[in-house]
């Protein structure tokens, strides 16, 4: 099984910048994996070990600094590494990078059986880079995955965890899912896989690479536009209070009284 797996780099939220086009600047800013990638990354892992013959292939759409983020990728298990980075892809909205990793996945390993990716970007969280994906490489998508339930020769049976229940869903490949965190903490790079990391690779594509056009990448490529953005930072005056339960009904009882709520003594 080819697996092509979407990772992302996501800023330190203790060092959030902004663009003048009030995007989030990526470049020389601290940056780590994003948390829903990492579980992504253990599913297509696990998928790895329990199909022989199987590859994990990293894509990432960012400046150059994200070869370091790729690099713990790779000392984790995954196979091959790709950077696509170029400075007309700055300010990409979900619908710009969806076109820009698609274009990526298909030049690169064109007969792929799976793209996986996190459910969300903590970024971002608007949980649309992953179907915007399916939708250029014109697939069959499965979202808030939560684990497999069954592996056939050209299928895939998983457990879809939603807010008011939970679906088995059945698809055939190729296809792409978006996984949710999991109830378990991500695995972590052991050294023999650090060194092996360190002696790979990692292929770089620009926007020529792929084929496209400043029209279609980029903030010129999207759609959407950010009118504002800023850091909310709750201010309130909110008491807190350490009561035992009779004081804390007594409170209540003034609260209702002042508020001229009628309750029943009973």
């Amino acid at each position: 099984m080819k697996i092509a797996l979407c990772i992302k780099q996501v800023p330190d939220t203790t060092d959030i910048r902004w663009t003048e086009n009030n995007t989030i600047q990526r470049e020389g800013v601290e940056s780590v994996i994003n948390p829903y990638d990492l579980y992504a990354m253990d599913f297509a892992l696990k998928l790895k070990s329990m199909v022989a013959d199987s590859t994990v292939t990293i894509f990432t759409m960012g400046p150059g600094q994200a070869e370091n983020m790729l690099k713990k990728a790779l000392a984790l298990g995954c196979d091959d590494a790709v950077l696509i980075s170029d400075k007309k892809f700055a300010g990409a909205d979900t619908y710009a990078t969806g076109l820009t990793i698609a274009s990526a996945i298909r030049t690169v390993m064109p007969d792929f059986d799976l793209v996986v990716c996190g459910q969300f970007a903590v970024d971002g969280d608007t949980a649309q880079t992953g179907p915007n994906i399916a939708n250029f490489l014109d697939l069959p998508q499965v979202t808030y995955v939560k684990s497999i339930v069954g592996i056939e020769e050209n299928a895939l049976t998983l457990k879809k965890e939603l807010e008011d229940c939970i679906e088995i869903v059945k698809t055939t490949l190729p296809a792409l899912i978006c996984v949710l965190k999991q109830d378990y903490e991500p695995q972590r790079p052991l050294i023999n896989g650090i060194i092996s990391a360190a002696n790979k690779e990692i292929k770089t594509l620009s926007m020529v690479d792929l084929s496209l056009v400043s029209e279609k990448c980029g903030l010129k490529g999207s759609p959407t536009y950010v009118s504002r953005a800023f850091r909310n930072i709750s201010i309130h005056d909110a008491q807190k209070f350490v009561l035992n339960l009779e004081d804390s009904v007594a409170l209540l009882d003034e609260k209702l009284n002042s508020l001229g709520v009628l309750h029943n003594d009973k």
